[in-house]
């Protein structure tokens, strides 16, 4: 799958932008705060429906315009697509394929498998289990419709659980036969969703420890853990041992929204013992491994858009990062940095197509390619 070519109309920064793209590595190289990152947001919206950075499509639309549209043709099985994005000020979200708009936007997930890179997945470590169930989640969803919707289903249940139990809280009444419908069905859904993750985790474990190990030079050990709020319980069992707790707290306490992943290094919590650069690592890790289920389980390979990634990371394990992603195993990359010259420098002795944007204020300025790329 390779993303042919980008057009941006006040889409943040830019005014305007377009410009076509080689199918292995496209850098765009700059200063900070000139647009970089915009571009790979770009294309997150043309294969998410949605900003990677910003949940408002309104606050990405350049200041004082009223609209922005991305435009993108995707190649995929030797056809080329054309998928258009617009955004108006208090106006519906439009999406289309080859001019046809969407019914529904979920059903565009996952035709277009891409993986981002950024430092604001950090958070996936530092941050909350939303995070990472969100993590486990997207990459899912991005092959198993039925996953998709059995989340959104559950996510229902549990809504329509809590404003009952905030209403039995309300009221000082309680209806036991009114919320073991809803018991049934977050048992019947939630049940589902935790054995398609734990098929997920026991696949995409080895693929995870695998690039670890390539990236750090097999230094450390690492490890993911899932940790499940039914306890080895049955759902139901688990759901009426919570639910005095439940009553008092109006929120449903147990379940596969409650889950989270733990993050280990040599044993240790990954957070709390390991260094930055063991932590970016880990992350790079992570993604990379979901690259790689991902393009077994749709039978391409991804976009893989890499944003800022020398951050936290020494000359070793950089390099042995961009060596992985230039290797066959990989298909498209784009990837941004604040040094030309160190990216040249990288990619000139590599038998792989490369090739370089250079970007000003929101403006694609003529970039140099090394000779040899």
């Amino acid at each position: 799958m390779i993303l042919k070519d980008l057009s941006l109309v006040n889409f943040k920064n830019y005014a305007q932008f377009d410009a076509s793209f080689c199918s292995r590595i496209n850098c765009f190289v700059g200063n900070n705060g000139m647009g970089k990152t915009n571009l790979l947001d770009a294309i997150h919206y043309l294969t998410f429906c949605k900003s990677y950075f910003n949940p408002v499509d309104s606050q990405n639309i350049s200041y004082d315009e009223s609209f922005f549209v991305i435009q993108g043709t995707i190649e995929k099985h030797h056809e080329a697509i054309e998928l258009y994005c617009a955004i108006k000020r208090n106006q519906k979200k439009v999406f289309k394929r080859n001019k046809k708009e969407y019914e529904k936007l979920s059903d565009h997930i996952g035709s277009f498998p891409m993986v981002m890179i950024s430092p604001g997945d950090s958070e996936l470590i530092a941050g909350t289990s939303e995070l990472r169930r969100k993590f486990v989640d997207s990459i899912i969803s991005q092959y198993d419709k039925v996953y998709l919707d059995h989340l959104i289903a559950y996510t229902r249940v549990v809504k329509q659980r809590n404003a009952l139990l905030k209403q039995f809280a309300e009221s000082k009444t309680f209806d036991s036969v009114t919320l073991d419908i809803w018991d049934d069905q977050l048992a019947l859904y939630g049940s589902k969703l935790l054995d398609i993750r734990k098929q997920f985790l026991d696949q995409f474990i080895p693929l995870f420890n695998e690039h670890y190990h390539y990236i750090s030079n097999s230094r450390e050990t690492v490890n993911i853990g899932y940790e499940n709020s039914l306890k080895q319980r049955d759902f139901k069992q688990a759901l009426i041992a919570s639910l005095p707790k439940d009553r008092v707290l109006q929120y449903t306490g147990v379940g596969p929204h409650k889950d989270d992943l733990d993050f280990e290094l040599n044993g240790q919590e990954l957070k709390k013992f390991a260094s930055q650069g063991q932590q970016k690592s880990f992350l790079l890790a992570l993604k990379l491994a979901q690259f790689d289920f991902l393009a077994d389980k749709k039978n391409m390979k991804p976009l893989l858009l890499l944003d800022d990634v020398y951050d936290k990371l020494d000359e070793e394990r950089f390099t042995k990062l961009i060596e992985r992603v230039s290797s066959n195993q990989f298909g498209q990359v784009f990837i941004t940095d604040t040094h030309p010259e160190r990216m040249q420098e990288l990619f000139k002795n590599k038998a792989v197509e490369c090739r370089f944007f250079r970007i000003e204020s929101g403006c694609l300025k003529p970039e140099h390619t090394p000779e040899n790329a």
